[in-house]
């Protein structure tokens, strides 16, 4: 009778347990059903298909790539807080089954008859055997505590995966940033030399005009102004250079490797891709960091459940069953069978509102992550949206910046000319001189922004994932 109620009560407890958390519910999105029609582009490429190496053209990049996944630290401490977060569910997830421990015990004893009869003389010796399997304390699961806090342990591992894919996709970000930065550095640096060559002629011809008597002073201070300013840009090139390669070291995880492939210039990085963005709902799926957001929030919800089952009764199971005898050779006779059960239960009474407490502080937290995984949702919108806007603002503003830079050019010709054949004094090439400058800076750093933009609109959109992340 008895083990027929003990296998009642555990399959009551393993399959019919009352779960108290709220049920999951993905928010209402909190965004725009569509994106601006202004901005959506008539692309068919979906992102979220696309590995990195699918979507970069530049060789060098792709292995500075592949190099920071393999070797980026703050990715390698990512991939280790999902292990920690497996592992964490592991060990929860084992309470909801009982454990059994096997022991085992011998021993020998001498009593001495007086003992037991006094003034008896003598003494005999009592062997005992022992060998069982018991379980301790088992909770039988009825109002769904261990079952929440075991699906919390499971959100929260499954958060930990989307931190990670979300981290990477982040890395790729970075490294493709801070490239298309260095690339810039580079061509500026070009710019500033040649510029710099240029001027260090200019300020030669202006001190033979000088010299000649053919022109005042004033010419030549202003040339030695237009080669000073040549110089100072120079030197912070280089220096932005320095910080972009020192950056992207730390990125692929310390020393950038040698005998990478040979660099695709800044003209040549576009691939030729027009991009689906699909729905702001499509987001919802393919967005790592929403789905870690989601989790979280599920994680929360099942730990309301666990604070709530605090209120009732725990009832627990403990027993064991093995065989005792003083003779070795007879420790697994039938008439050595020992058995023990007991439950017990244990209901609270008054904890100066302790329980209350846990509750409201899990429904606090559940508020919490509705909050972060709406405002989530919202700067992914936001993100795509910036990225589309950008995508034709920043290629219109490319377009423009070229011709000003021709038509500048054209400027500058004829202001040396007019001051060859003495028609206009050295103000005007001076001014055109920096003006020409200023625009051919302009067009490259628009044009590193135009990169990285479809970097962003890659990424924000969940592209780079289809390739294997590291586990």
């Amino acid at each position: 009778m008895i083990r027929k109620l003990s296998v009642s009560l555990m399959a009551l407890a393993l399959a019919g347990c009352v779960n108290l958390a709220p049920d999951h519910e993905r928010p209402a999105l909190a965004s725009a059903p569509a994106y601006d029609p202004e901005f959506r582009p008539d692309g068919t490429v979906v992102a979220s298909t696309l590995s990195y190496r699918e979507w970069f053209s530049d060789p060098r990049l792709v292995s500075l790539i592949d190099t920071a996944v393999a070797n980026n630290r703050d990715l390698v401490a990512a991939t280790a807080r999902i292990e920690q977060a497996r592992a964490q569910y592991r060990i929860q997830d084992s309470r909801r089954l009982p454990t059994a421990v096997a022991d085992a015990a011998a021993t020998r004893s001498r009593i001495p008859l007086g003992s037991i009869a006094p003034g008896t003389p003598g003494s005999v010796t009592i062997n005992r055997y022992d060998v069982g399997v018991g379980v301790s304390s088992f909770e039988l699961d009825f109002w769904g505590r261990i079952a929440n806090l075991s699906e919390a342990a499971r959100a929260q591992y499954l958060a930990a995966e989307a931190n990670q894919r979300a981290f990477y996709l982040s890395l790729i970000a970075d490294v493709a940033t801070t490239y298309f930065a260095l690339l810039e550095s580079e061509a500026q640096i070009d710019l500033a030399q040649a510029t710099l060559e240029s001027r260090q002629e200019g300020l030669r011809i202006a001190r033979l005009r000088l010299d000649a008597g053919v022109t005042s002073a004033l010419p030549f201070r202003q040339s030695e102004t237009l080669l000073t300013t040549a110089e100072q840009q120079l030197a912070a090139q280089h220096l932005s250079q320095a910080q972009q390669r020192n950056q992207l070291s730390v990125l692929v995880g310390g020393t950038t490797p040698e005998n990478l492939p040979v660099a695709l210039p800044m003209s040549g990085q576009e691939n030729g891709m027009e991009l689906d963005p699909g729905t702001p709902s499509d987001l919802l799926l393919v967005r790592p960091d929403i789905v870690a957001a989601e989790e979280q929030l599920r994680a929360a919800r099942a730990n309301i459940g666990a604070a709530r089952a605090a209120f009732f009764p725990t009832i627990s199971l403990t027993g064991n069953a093995g065989f005792s005898s003083n003779d070795l050779d007879n420790l697994f006779s039938s008439d050595g069978l020992s058995w023990s059960f007991g439950p017990s239960i244990s209901l609270p009474i008054f904890d100066w509102g302790a329980r209350e407490a846990d509750l409201d502080l899990a429904k606090a937290r559940e508020v919490e992550q509705v909050a972060v995984y709406e405002k989530t949702v919202q700067e992914a919108f936001r993100e795509v949206s910036d990225a589309l806007a950008g995508r034709r603002w920043l290629a219109e503003q490319v377009a423009a910046l070229t011709q000003g830079v021709a038509a500048q050019e054209r400027i500058t010709r004829l202001a040396r000319l007019r001051y060859r054949e003495g028609v206009a004094d050295y103000l005007e090439v001076l001014d055109a001189e920096r003006n020409l400058f200023t625009a051919q800076q302009q067009l490259l750093t628009t044009q590193r922004a135009f990169l990285q933009n479809g970097t962003s609109l890659f990424v924000a959109l969940g592209g780079g994932l289809a390739v294997e992340t590291p586990s």
